[in-house]
């Protein structure tokens, strides 16, 4: 029997290591994105799943050999899918803005990625509105959307507090009709992650017969999900590649990235060691917040799909403090600041929530 409280706390860890990924992309120095982004995510979706689920299950390869065809498709299949979602959230950035962006998708990512696999599975009504764990839980999800409407806003206003040039160059690419078709995609692309555990229960059985404990038996299901999302993202780094003629970076090649700010008039080596360092923590940061996804999952019994929604705040939760700690609040008015304190309460408050509402249940 699982521990929805505890299943919380492991939640909150996947949202700190979530959020706080890209913070070692950002001392990566003279490699292209597409460079840094395909080496930090060969450990986020190869190296660290494999070896992980390797020591912490029984059997791996048998589990996965024992596994149905159609299962390893759909959830290879569902990381493809995730795969255009993290790859098309930085296009919603640029036709949105941050605040707005992020309210999209990740509202969308909440709803879809939380109540589709009940709906898929038949059982939405049973689990969320004839009981009243799931009423509570219900109640959670609302309180989510709330908080990232009240982050949202807390962007917007920082936004538009920005010097008039800052605004110029923003405003400059803003796209709403284009932004928003690009949000809906991505929002719902993101939650097929939360498919493909879904698809992936098989596994979890099998990996249970094969004697790994209840905390781990979700991490071969990683594997395949996120073999997926590698195959998106390894086509088009490869695209981006070959139009940039970047590859030599990897080999220390002279000269800079064109959008790095630490490029130098006669060029420079890429520091190779730094920065293969760098993006294994980034990479294998990225791959903890599902490590701990799936030990979330394990305590939340018969809800847990509504570990996605606790994912997606507690993500938010997180890198609303980073974005304090890197001084990105710093000019925002007094009110602004209060305002995003409260969205971020709001989110706090939902996965306390939602994790009562499991405890009933349990």
């Amino acid at each position: 029997m699982g521990n929805p409280l505890v299943g919380v706390a492991y939640h909150w860890l996947g949202g700190l290591a979530s959020a706080s990924f890209y913070v070692p992309y950002r001392g990566v120095r003279r490699w292209s994105w597409e460079i840094f982004w395909l080496t930090g995510g060969l450990f986020s979706w190869l190296f660290a799943p494999w070896l992980f689920a390797s020591v912490m299950t029984n059997d791996l390869l048998g589990v996965i050999a024992a596994t149905p065809p159609m299962t390893i498709f759909w959830c290879v299949a569902f990381g493809v899918l995730w795969g255009f979602g993290g790859l098309t959230y930085g296009l919603t950035m640029r036709y949105l803005g941050l605040s707005l962006g992020m309210a999209v998708v990740l509202g969308l990512s909440t709803v879809f990625g939380t109540l589709i696999p009940p709906i898929f599975a038949g059982d939405l009504s049973a689990k969320l509105f004839d009981t009243v764990s799931g009423n509570v839980i219900l109640v959670g999800l609302f309180v989510t959307l709330a908080g990232i409407i009240v982050v949202a806003l807390a962007g917007a206003w920082k936004d538009a507090s920005l010097p008039a040039e800052q605004k110029a160059a923003t405003i400059a690419e803003f796209a709403f009709r284009k932004g928003v078709a690009v949000a809906i995609f991505s929002g719902i692309m993101s939650s097929c992650f939360a498919f493909g555990l879904a698809a992936g229960e098989p596994v979890k059985a099998l990996s249970a017969a094969a004697g790994t404990g209840p905390l781990w038996t979700g991490l071969p299901t990683l594997c395949l999900v996120m073999f997926g999302g590698l195959l998106t993202n390894a086509v088009w780094c490869t695209i981006l590649i070959v139009r940039n003629r970047s590859a030599g970076q990897w080999v220390g090649r002279f000269g800079a990235a064109p959008d790095d700010a630490t490029a130098t008039i006669d060029g420079a080596r890429p520091p190779l060691l730094a920065n293969f360092l760098l993006c294994a923590l980034g990479g294998t940061l990225w791959y903890f917040q599902f490590f701990f996804y799936t030990m979330g999952e394990s305590q939340m019994g018969r809800f847990g799909f509504s570990s996605w929604t606790l994912h997606m705040a507690s993500i938010i939760i997180f890198g609303t403090l980073w974005g304090f700690a890197l001084r990105e609040w710093r000019d925002a008015a007094t009110r602004i600041r209060a305002t995003v304190w409260a969205g971020v309460a709001l989110l706090v408050l939902a996965t306390v929530i939602i994790g009562y509402g499991n405890s009933l249940a349990s």
